[in-house]
């Protein structure tokens, strides 16, 4: 299992399952997590971030409803397979990865500009 660098701003608006599935998601996305790679338990993750494991919990179900991790009673969450890309992404998965950017975002203390900054510099990094 790999080290995780999950981190939870308690003091965010974000709520704390938020940024939780939000970092994981993009690890996972991004590929710093594989297929097969073991999350922590609820309750490991939990006394790591000093958060109840319902809130875990919470963050772990919408991954898994994502597709994204899958869980076996006795055998913990895993990374699930990645799904076939599609042609093109569809509109709902462009607002979950924005949504999950902007929780992530907020969790760091962003604000609304700062966020929108950031993503035309994304866009558009020659600023052209």
């Amino acid at each position: 299992m790999h080290e995780l660098a999950v981190r939870v701003d308690t003091g965010s608006q974000v709520p704390p399952y938020a940024q939780i599935r939000a970092q994981l998601g993009a690890l996972i996305l991004t590929g710093r997590l594989v297929e097969g790679d073991r999350l922590p338990t609820v309750r490991q993750l939990a006394t790591d971030l000093g958060l109840a494991p319902g809130t875990v919990a919470r963050a772990y179900r919408e991954l898994e409803a994502a597709e994204l991790i899958r869980t076996r009673r006795g055998a913990g969450s895993r990374v699930a397979a990645p799904p076939p890309a599609p042609a093109w992404p569809s509109a709902p998965q462009l607002v979950t990865l924005a949504r999950d950017f902007t929780s992530a975002a907020r969790a760091l203390g962003a604000d609304t500009d700062a966020i929108l900054t950031a993503v035309r510099e994304a866009l558009d990094p020659e600023g052209t």
